[in-house]
């Protein structure tokens, strides 16, 4: 490797707004996240899927017409 042209990796402590961190390696001297896979709503499982226009209902109806005519 050629000298002095790679950065210095630190060992760094990642912290998340919500408390929980973990160390990991980086560039930087500090790491801190505002949403991390522990506090995410997707990775937790409480994100409700929005549906205005009613697209959900319309998608079962048009489904369940299609299966009952598979059945015959």
């Amino acid at each position: 490797m050629k000298k002095d042209i790679h950065p210095e990796v630190h060992e760094v402590n990642a912290q998340c707004t919500c408390g929980y961190s973990f160390t990991t390696s980086s560039t930087k001297p500090e790491l801190k996240a505002t949403i991390c896979s522990h506090c995410h709503p997707f990775f937790t499982g409480d994100q409700k899927f929005v549906d205005t226009a009613g697209r959900i209902e319309k998608f079962e109806s048009r489904y369940k017409k299609t299966e009952k005519k598979s059945k015959k």
